[in-house]
């Protein structure tokens, strides 16, 4: 979620429902080093409360020197990050690369746990490959080491994002008589159905929803709202949809700047508009844009668009 669950996507989801978030994962030697977009990752504001700042890096050391500075924005709990399968962090031994040897996680944790007085959790995966899966060891001996909770993606490193994540091995982890941590499910949680099925077949304690929130911030709500009453609610509007992403993009522009949201926002556009048919040349101009004049303007005439085919759809 690198680039995307910032400040402003966070205030989204909060809005919508979300109980927890975490910051986008921090370099802790970006940290140490005082570099400016690892330090703006450290942004937290008071409504996100609760939120955790997740780490990553591969020396402990480095980890160890970030924690004062971390402490000083006051999060509420750290989470590292032990799941992260892009080469670029594996490479340096980061994210997912640790999956290879537990008994270094076990020390990094235990570590990190006790050079620090805020709540420490973990995110994590399967394991390497799906020879290498351990996942129930590996949360009994992150349990010892001290951390408040674990939340686990159901696919192995070797897997990347593809094929289905598989819940049966978080759920091993959260019937295993001697867990007393929360357990926390990732993996394809992409609607209300799958989000009761994930509470009812697994048990977990909490779902974790990371790529099903891009450009759809309103699925915390969705969830929500069909856990507590069994009713599925309508998709947004087209009106709620232009409104949550001008909203996204405009806060974007206050936080990081109008060139860079540009861009990053481009990500978000193909799902806060999924569904809606003829969307497909207005989701390339928007791809295209290269201001917020523009994007706004394009949004616009998106909205009158719709509002003209109901009318002739009402009309006949």
């Amino acid at each position: 979620m690198e680039d995307v669950s910032d400040p402003p996507f966070r205030a989204l989801c909060k809005r919508y429902g979300a109980d927890l978030l975490y910051t986008e994962f921090v370099s802790v030697e970006g940290i140490i080093r005082q570099v400016e977009k690892s330090l703006k990752k450290l942004d937290i504001f008071q409504y996100e409360r609760p939120i955790g700042i997740q780490i990553f890096g591969g020396e402990l050391s480095s980890m160890l020197k970030a924690l004062p500075i971390i402490e000083k924005v006051e999060p509420d709990f750290i989470d590292i990050n032990y799941g992260c399968p892009v080469k670029k962090i594996v490479k340096k031994g980061a994210g997912a690369a640790i999956l290879k040897d537990i008994d270094k996680m076990y020390r990094f944790t235990k570590a990190i746990v006790q050079s620090t007085q805020l709540p420490v959790t973990v995110k994590t995966r399967l394991g390497w490959d799906e020879n290498s899966i351990r996942i129930v060891e590996v949360a009994l001996r992150l349990q010892d080491a001290g951390i408040q909770a674990l939340a686990i993606h159901g696919r192995t490193r070797k897997q990347m994002y593809k094929g289905r994540a598989n819940w049966n091995y978080i759920a091993q982890v959260k019937q295993h008589p001697d867990i007393e941590i929360p357990i926390i499910g990732n993996g394809d949680v992409d609607s209300p159905q799958r989000a009761k099925e994930c509470f009812e077949r697994y048990g977990v304690d909490g779902i974790m929803i990371g790529r099903a929130a891009i450009g759809a911030p309103w699925i915390f709500k969705r969830i929500k709202h069909y856990l507590q009453t069994g009713e599925v609610l309508p998709e947004p509007s087209i009106e709620e949809r232009i409104e949550v992403c001008k909203t996204h993009l405009l806060q974007s522009v206050e936080w990081k700047g109008e060139r860079t949201a540009i861009f990053e926002m481009r990500r978000h556009y193909a799902n806060y508009f999924k569904g809606l048919p003829e969307i497909k040349t207005f989701r390339i101009q928007l791809v295209k844009a290269q201001s917020v004049k523009e994007v706004l303007a394009i949004l616009d005439n998106l909205y009158e668009h719709y509002l003209r085919q109901q009318a002739t759809l009402a009309a006949v």
